[in-house]
């Protein structure tokens, strides 16, 4: 009988005591891998009991240092600690260990940004957007960390992508109208995508804020 499946399954049925039960005799039954402890942490991080969590995946990565998923669990928790430095060096860890998809990539990107770092997310940003082309949360972060570089020749076409995949982004016309104001002096088309931000998203005030002073300036 495999307690670990049998736990995911609870997990899906909502049974969180049951699969508490299920992953408790994974462990009894085989305290040496560390499948177990990894399936006990996400449990208990789903219930916010994180630091209880965290003991259970840092005990998974004393037991296998290849465990990928354990790296990415205890990433994702010190992340949402705002402990941003940690969880970076645990994403890099996971993506060095097997971890696949874009998932990692970004939050390893968003982890530098917070840090501060925003030059050194970038490749792993740029990475995210490769492998998710149609995921425009990633591609809008990437656009803005460009941006706030003023790479703002690299920044245009990302944002313009956006509005392709999803004409109705308000966020992508604000960040395109802020980048023509500042960058080039076709103030129409920063005034036009200015404009259908906040018509897209009436209660979007930056985007009329931004409007309103360079309709004042011109």
């Amino acid at each position: 009988m495999d307690y670990n499946e049998l736990g995911i399954q609870a997990i899906q049925e909502e049974n969180y005591e049951k699969a508490v039960e299920l992953f408790t005799k994974a462990i009894e039954e085989n305290p040496n891998e560390a499948i177990g402890y990894i399936n006990f942490g996400n449990l208990l991080s789903s219930m916010n009991e994180d630091e209880r969590a965290e003991k259970f995946f840092q005990k998974a990565i004393t037991l296998d240092e290849g465990a990928a998923t354990a790296y990415y669990s205890l990433a994702n928790l010190y992340y949402n600690a705002e402990r941003f430095a940690e969880a970076a060096k645990l994403y890099e860890k996971a993506i060095a260990t097997g971890i696949e998809g874009p998932d990692a990539y970004y939050m390893l990107g968003k982890s530098l940004e917070k840090e501060g770092l925003t030059k050194l997310s970038l490749p792993y940003l740029q990475r995210a957007s490769e492998l998710a082309p149609e995921d425009i949360q990633i591609k809008l972060s990437y656009g803005i960390a460009l941006a706030s570089l003023e790479m703002f020749e690299q920044a245009e076409p990302v944002f313009k992508e956006i509005v392709q995949l999803d004409a109705e982004n308000a966020d992508a016309h604000y960040n395109l109208g802020v980048l023509y104001a500042v960058s080039t002096s076709d103030t129409e088309a920063a005034l036009s995508h200015l404009k259908e931000a906040f018509t897209l998203q009436p209660n979007y005030d930056q985007a009329r804020y931004v409007y309103d002073m360079i309709s004042l300036r011109n």
